[in-house]
């Protein structure tokens, strides 16, 4: 048996679904509220939504939506390899919007050649599981919505923030020098 775990996100938000994940046959996109994750160990992210004729749809991908109007907005493909980049490897979570993070414009890189602007919506934490507990395995989720009005979920080793007031890379070049964090700290022996 699979563990599930489902929670809130930080705050919901107004969307458009692709009816070819929600309805027998395509109708275009319709809007719906997304409130709500599910995590299944070796799937994507399930996102949760309640349609406007109030049906509560469970578990769409993360590429079944957008964040814009499709009749104002060209709505490009978009797979689900370009929304998530790793499937979930725990059944517990938590969600967060950092504070300082919130709203801040940033660049993520949605794959080997290509590196797409958004903005930042909300970080995922792991919690209780193998990966979590090893530094260089460690990964938090951040949820960005992409000037393309698509979702994509990243490691955080795949972004990079635009803090207008402190940030000195304001090209957002992925830098090629920093280390990944292998060791584990403790003040007792």
């Amino acid at each position: 048996m699979k563990n599930i775990a489902v929670g809130d996100i930080p705050k919901h938000k107004y969307i458009w679904i692709d009816t070819n994940f929600t309805h027998k046959q395509f109708i275009g996109y319709i809007p719906a509220v997304w409130f709500a994750l599910n995590s299944v160990c070796g799937r994507s992210w399930g996102l949760h939504v309640m349609l406007e004729c109030g049906a509560f749809f469970r578990n769409l991908p993360p590429h079944a939506i957008l964040f814009e109007d499709p009749l104002s907005f060209s709505a490009d493909t978009w797979d689900i390899k370009q929304a998530q980049r790793w499937d979930c490897y725990s059944q517990n979570w938590s969600a967060i919007e950092y504070k300082y993070l919130a709203n801040l414009r940033c660049k993520a890189a949605i794959d080997a050649e290509t590196a797409l602007l958004g903005t930042y919506l909300f970080s995922v934490c792991p919690l209780d599981d193998g990966f979590t507990e090893y530094p260089e395995q460690a990964k938090e989720f951040m949820f960005i919505r992409l000037d393309n009005g698509r979702l994509t979920i990243q490691p955080t080793n795949y972004v990079l923030f635009k803090e207008s007031s402190f940030t000195t890379n304001t090209e957002l070049v992925f830098p090629k020098d920093l280390k990944v964090n292998d060791l584990i700290y403790t003040s007792e022996v």
